[in-house]
């Protein structure tokens, strides 16, 4: 496993991480058997760094990452969310009482008394625009309840807001094969002032995975099923925002791409490490065999020139014009 700095934070973290939506939920039926399994072997493997939120099944994430670091002697960097509670979701409850109460309880799930890392959960875009609510997380941080903040966000014109406020450590954007436009500007920028790039959905959503069909069933509770076209949460979440058939088609082209020996998500995985903005990549995992396949793109050798020139020819001719300017 390699490591990467993840901003002004003094912390290296995996470059292959771990993101705990999938066992906290949305994706369908999931043992917590499997899920601590999956999380061991996680660990095992030289993961050091886990991404979750106060959402992911009702703090279930939260809770099954604070049993596997009661489990574990080594050094784990817990990197959660908050303010997707919110009923409605609207930037006036990114107040003061309510950023409090969700740090404390997820400073009870988590089993700790200071959140490494507090990110906000794709707030509404006013919310960049509020520098009182950058000063609740300021607070926090003097408080000692955060060591540090950052934000998740939905679109590159919030990202490149929010790099505005010199407490944001990290962005946590989607990024991937189907996702480009965050390499444009946003990466440059977020170099040039030392904030950590948390590459999420680097799989689409398991479109990447090589795995997925048109005859695919996802369950009920899959956000796969009740999202595609985001009537639940932001579209982009889901697919990274392609449209099913349109995934299916290029993930059959980019398959003739990747060299024997490797599968297409490591293949994908270490497209995303090629741009040294990026501090890792944080695929989520249910069950062991799929961290191991995951872990072993940070040890693959760089892509080629006209590897990444195929890609981006792909990108250009058949994704670009359904994603790019969305978000």
């Amino acid at each position: 496993m390699n490591y990467r700095s993840l901003g002004r934070t003094g912390w290296n973290v995996s470059e292959i991480s771990f993101g705990a939506w999938a066992i906290g939920g949305s994706w369908g039926q999931q043992s917590d058997q499997e899920s601590m399994a999956t999380l061991h072997r996680a660990i095992d493997l030289g993961i050091n760094f886990i991404d979750t939120a106060d959402v992911y099944g009702d703090g279930r994430s939260e809770r099954l990452v604070a049993q596997l670091k009661r489990e574990r002697s080594e050094e784990i960097i817990v990197a959660t969310k908050a303010g997707r509670r919110l009923s409605p979701h609207t930037a006036a409850g990114y107040n003061r009482e309510n950023l409090t109460a969700f740090v404390e309880r997820s400073l009870k799930n988590l089993e700790t008394d200071s959140l490494d890392l507090l990110q906000l959960h794709c707030p509404p875009t006013e919310v960049y625009y509020e520098p009182e609510v950058f000063a609740i997380l300021d607070d926090l941080v003097k408080a000692g309840k955060l060591r540090h903040y950052g934000v998740s966000v939905e679109k590159i014109e919030e990202a490149l807001k929010a790099i505005e406020y010199p407490g944001v450590q990290s962005v946590q954007i989607i990024f991937n094969l189907f996702r480009h436009r965050p390499s444009e500007l946003f990466f440059t920028e977020a170099k040039r002032r030392r904030v950590g790039i948390l590459a999420r959905v680097p799989l689409a959503s398991g479109l990447l995975s090589g795995k997925l069909t048109r005859d695919t069933a996802f369950a009920a509770d899959d956000h796969r099923q009740f999202n595609q076209k985001g009537e639940a949460f932001d579209r982009g979440e889901t697919f990274s925002g392609v449209d099913y058939e349109t995934g299916l088609a290029a993930v059959e082209e980019l398959k003739t791409m990747v060299p024997p020996g490797v599968t297409l998500p490591q293949w994908a995985l270490r497209w995303i490490l090629m741009f040294d903005a990026v501090t890792c990549a944080i695929p989520g995992a249910r069950r062991p065999p799929q961290i191991e396949d995951n872990v072993r793109a940070s040890a693959l050798p760089p892509l080629t020139d006209t590897e990444m020139q195929a890609v981006q020819k792909l990108y250009d001719d058949k994704i670009r014009p359904l994603v790019h300017q969305r978000w």
